[in-house]
């Protein structure tokens, strides 16, 4: 495509996907939310525009997102949006010919939301994917472009999986954007697309933004449920418990079969774990507070249980 494009943009996703989209496309200007006046370190799309030397709009809320447009200074038919945290007016989507192309990281309509790659994993599904969506004001219910569909290996966490969905959501922009613009795309209604591909996601479901309340485990769920959160939470809000009167982040774990009161600890030689209200979630890896990730076997050495 040779018509340039604005991009939207905030957090570390929006960061890698500026910097692969700049490979393949003239970006006129990035819009983004301006550097907090007591964050420490880079700030992920300000930081990667500035190596790329594209000029920079920060934006800290929808009112002055609504008066940057307001001045008339972008040129562009096209916005590409991704990972941004700013909902958009249609005001902003009607400034431009073609509106918004928001890559959204599920199989619309399923994972709507704030988080679909973590729900994606939470849920246990086997696949997901990439969902480039025209923007409109509601949420993420506007029609798609394309999609490309993920599978979910056993035991990926969520840097991984967004890893993963980033490149995939960069091939579909390479192959769809041109194609758009010329006219030769046209986007279909959300539901019809799951009319039309075997075993695609026909009913609308949500993710949410996650707490730190999500991260405490609780031993009354099903052991291969809070497996899945461990990795899904692994960056963030990640997965603590108590061992004793040491508090610890669990960062890998393992179902195992057995059946014992919810809470207590379970010990097999040098692994242990906790039972659940079905099955044991056996520890693999933890942090203790103030300490370095350990094996199990490690701690067990270190510390009594």
């Amino acid at each position: 495509m040779n018509e340039p494009l604005v991009f939207f943009g905030t957090g570390p996703v929006a960061a890698k996907s500026l910097e692969l989209l700049s490979k393949n496309f003239q970006i006129e200007t990035v819009v983004t939310k301006p550097k907090p006046e007591h964050h420490k370190g880079d700030f992920p799309v300000l930081t990667v525009a500035e190596q790329l030397g594209l000029p920079v709009e920060t934006v800290t809320n929808k009112k002055d997102l609504d008066n940057l447009v307001a001045k008339k200074t972008l040129s562009s038919k096209l916005g590409v949006l991704i990972d941004f945290g700013i909902i958009v007016s249609q005001q902003v989507i009607d400034y431009f010919p073609l509106g918004i192309v928001n890559s959204h990281f599920s199989l619309l309509p399923e994972w709507r939301g704030a988080d679909p790659i973590t729900f994606s994993i939470l849920s246990g599904q086997e696949r997901t994917g990439v969902s480039l969506m025209l923007l409109v004001e509601a949420m993420d219910e506007g029609p798609i472009l394309a999609t490309g569909m993920q599978e979910i290996a056993p035991g990926i966490t969520t840097p991984e999986l967004t890893q993963q969905l980033i490149n995939l959501s960069d091939e579909l922009l390479q192959t769809t954007l041109a194609g758009y613009a010329s006219g030769e795309y046209k986007a279909i209604d959300q539901f019809l697309i799951a009319q039309q591909i075997p075993n695609y996601p026909s009913e609308p479901t949500y993710s949410r933004r996650l707490t730190k309340e999500d991260s405490i485990l609780n031993f009354n769920k099903p052991a291969e449920q809070l497996e899945r959160e461990i990795r899904a939470f692994i960056d963030w809000p990640k997965s603590r418990t108590a061992i004793g009167d040491k508090e610890v982040v669990i960062t890998k774990a393992h179902v195992v079969d057995g059946e014992g009161e919810p809470g207590k600890i379970w010990k097999d030689g040098k692994q242990f774990g906790f039972y659940t209200t079905s099955g044991i979630l056996a520890i693999d890896s933890l942090k203790p507070a103030g300490k370095q990730e350990m094996p199990a076997a490690a701690f067990l050495a270190g510390y009594q249980i």
